[in-house]
């Protein structure tokens, strides 16, 4: 007991207060934080004040009792006790409030003083004062601190440290995003939309993305999470691509690069043979401005390489990032993404030859753009070149495919990539075909649509629907709300580059995900193998957000390329017939009433779901990660500052209904996910986990580990199945290395 910590002495103690003042020791008040943090929670506040082993001494700092508690309470959270992360949350919060009060003078309680403030400061965009006092003021009548409670200490120690302005609290924040993207709202609504953008984004029913929620308060700030340029084989637009890329990580942007039109290594160039230096030295360079243009001094810059399977620099592609060979034509801060077409993939199947040639010799001996082909039209031409090799096609390479493959793998277990992007089921759904096609996909594998080199870069902005806090009855108005914000988003963000506002203008890009259905599934004690409640929830999330953007489209006009698109033929999600549709639904009315107004009148995006990976925007929400079920019921992740507990947020309540992601055979994992692509009409970030570990899958034969082979199913799998990109394959490793040490990672890929 506190009491107890005192020394028998009726000298009184002075403590130093956060501004600096000493001030004579009040139990009472340390008492009453540690039973506020503890209040709701399955915790004993007694072994809390039990824990604080700070000596209370003339001097000490109520900072220093407060971080106290922090560890005490971290320390004593356990797989036994999770809670006490929630109490570690909220004086982490307390410890906000506190230092927020001192530096400012005022806490919660008068918004408009905080809006000055920090306009003062030159931190706020000046459109917020598109409000009038009055506004404001009503506004800030809806601030609800009580919300910065429900936090544990990871989601509290993320949000204050990578999201809130400098005097900031969490509440305002939210309030003032809000605002912003309601600010284009009509007069006579826009309080009204604004209060229900606050209420959604600060009771984590909605999640920004981290471009919306660290950007959009900021005087110019670029609001759009995703981005896909291509690169032309001539040096202006090499170089104006990089310059591009080092804009859109400038903002916080994450970046995909295709580079499959440049021409390979020994290519021609000016006339001369064997000039080339191929694709490699470009990727440096774009790896080299990822590592300079640092996000703001954030986190370093993202960018993802693509490249098509038939290039003839893939091998080397394939080892760029290996520790061996010529550290000259390495790139270890990219991300490689392979792009794959169907044909690679049949040709894997059946252990046949592949192909590797130079676009750049294609072109001039054939007139085939072989970047811009797939499906039907890359088999046929594929085939023309073929006959061609050795006769107007001379710089070519042929392995085998399933070699290739394998090397692929191999390359994916030792470095979790690349990431494959199967480009003939990206493109089969691009409700845009009319006006072009989809070289691959963005940093995450979720986010996609047309591209043109010098023309248009693909640009999206995403939010996602917190699963784990979303009622069943409340999808529609949450949807709805998605939708409405991302649009929004479009008209008030500044693109870093013209290309990227061409494509906001024509196409209108969203995506609204998913998070938390780990936590969904727990609640109502499910699993990944409830497939047919899985569809029924991603189906009331596809139809809501299509139709919010059809009910856009009536009040503001369908997005401009709408005219030819799959979307104006009545198909939906993602170029999907009715046909399609109806056999997946128990509802089909609602389907045909919705293509039936789509085509009359429009959609006001191109692209309206898509799913992201939000690991680190999970820990704000509170919820398990992306749409993945939780790597591990409790485990500790290494911060800088030591080591943080991390749990689902049911843990307690659903112990048993949290399948570890870590133990899960993957093949679970694809089917469930390829069940969520049905119903998704852009892409799923979908990482995939095996565990190097004997017995696992295998629970009958004790000796059994996973092989390399049932790393090439469940990837076959995938593909076969309609997923569209495969994002990390991350690995649990061997826990004992004293024995058959030689079968690490390398051997387990061979």
């Amino acid at each position: 007991m506190l009491d107890k910590t005192l020394d028998n002495t009726s000298t009184p103690i002075l403590v130093v207060r956060r501004d600096g003042s000493p001030t004579v020791l009040d139990i009472t008040k340390i008492r009453a934080v540690v039973e506020w943090a503890c209040a709701g929670q399955n915790v004993n506040s007694i072994t809390l004040e039990a824990g604080l082993t700070t000596r209370l001494r003339n001097g000490v700092t109520t900072r220093d009792i407060q971080d106290n508690l922090i560890d005490c309470a971290l320390g004593m959270c356990s797989p036994d006790e999770p809670a006490w992360r929630y109490v570690a949350g909220r004086l982490h919060i307390w410890n906000l409030w506190k230092d927020t009060q001192v530096s400012r003078g005022f806490g919660y309680g008068n918004y408009v003083a905080a809006v000055k403030f920090q306009l003062a400061a030159k931190r706020y965009d000046r459109q917020i004062l598109q409000y009038s006092t009055e506004d404001l003021t009503e506004a800030g009548t809806w601030i609800n601190p009580d919300w910065d409670r429900d936090y544990d200490y990871a989601g509290a120690v993320l949000l204050t440290k990578r999201y809130l302005l400098r005097d900031e609290l969490p509440q305002e924040a939210y309030l003032t995003c809000a605002l912003l993207l309601a600010v284009n709202e009509q007069p006579e609504v826009r309080l009204t939309v604004a209060r229900a953008f606050y209420e959604a984004i600060a009771q984590r029913k909605i999640s920004l993305a981290t471009p919306i929620l660290a950007n959009l308060r900021i005087p110019n700030g670029s609001l759009s999470s995703c981005f896909i340029i291509g690169m032309d084989d001539n040096l202006e637009s090499i170089f104006a691509e990089i310059t591009n890329a080092a804009r859109i990580s400038k903002n916080g942007g994450g970046v995909g690069v295709n580079v499959s039109r440049i021409r390979a290594t020994g290519s021609w160039v000016m006339g001369k043979d064997n000039a080339s230096g191929g694709v490699i030295p470009w990727i440096k360079l774009l790896n080299d401005t990822a590592i300079a243009v640092n996000q703001g001094g954030r986190r370093a810059g993202a960018v993802t390489v693509g490249l098509d399977i038939w290039h003839l620099d893939v091998p080397e592609f394939l080892e760029m990032q290996a520790e061996n060979g010529d550290r000259r034509r390495k790139a270890y801060d990219v991300f490689p993404q392979l792009v794959i077409v169907d044909e690679f993939m049949r040709r894997v199947e059946a252990k046949a030859q592949w192909t590797l040639v130079d676009p750049y010799e294609v072109k001039e001996q054939l007139g085939i753009e072989l970047a811009e082909q797939w499906g039907d039209s890359f088999a046929a031409a594929y085939k023309t070149i073929e006959a061609e090799l050795g006769k107007k096609i001379k710089l070519y390479k042929q392995v085998d495919a399933r070699e290739l493959f394998k090397h692929i793998m191999r390359s994916q277990v030792e470095t979790g990539m690349p990431y494959l992007a199967f480009k003939d089921t990206i493109n089969r759904a691009n409700p845009n075909k009319h006006v072009g096609y989809i070289p691959g996909v963005n940093l995450c594998c979720e986010s996609f649509s047309n591209v043109k080199p010098g023309l248009e870069a693909h640009c999206c902005n995403l939010v996602s629907l917190n699963l784990a806090n979303v009622d069943q009855s409340e999808i529609a108005d949450v949807a709805k709300l998605a939708v409405r914000i991302l649009d929004n988003t479009i008209d008030i963000t500044q693109p870093p580059f013209e290309d990227s506002k061409t494509h906001n203008d024509r196409y209108r890009t969203i995506g609204v995900g998913c998070m938390g259905l780990a936590d969904w599934l727990a609640k109502r004690h499910l699993n990944y193998q409830s497939l047919t409640e899985i569809s029924y929830l991603f189906e009331e999330v596809a139809y809501w957000c299509t139709f919010a953007s059809m009910e856009l489209a009536k009040e503001r006009g369908a997005y401009a390329a709408f005219p030819g698109s799959e979307w104006s033929k009545g198909k939906l999600l993602g170029s999907k017939s009715l046909a399609e549709i109806l056999p997946l639904t128990n509802e089909p009315e609602r389907w045909q009433q919705l293509s039936q107004d789509v085509q009359t009148y429009g959609v006001r995006n191109s692209h309206i779901t898509a799913i992201a990976p939000n690991t680190s925007s999970s820990l704000v929400q509170g919820c398990t990660a992306s749409i993945l079920p939780a790597y591990s019921k409790f485990f500790y992740d290494k911060w800088a500052k030591g080591t943080v507990p991390i749990a689902p947020p049911f843990i307690e309540d659903c112990f048993w209904f949290y399948r570890e992601n870590k133990s899960l055979d993957q093949k679970i994992v694809v089917k469930a996910v390829a069940v969520m692509q049905q119903w998704i009409d852009t892409g799923i970030s979908m990482e995939l986990l095996f565990n190097l570990n004997q017995g696992v899958y295998f629970p009958n034969q004790p000796e059994r580990a996973v092989k390399a082979k049932d790393i090439f199913e469940t990837l076959i799998m995938a593909w076969k199945e309609g997923c569209k990109a495969v994002y990390y394959v991350r690995t649990v490793q061997k826990d004992d290395f004293k024995e058959n040490s030689s079968e690490g990672c390398a051997a387990c890929a061979n």
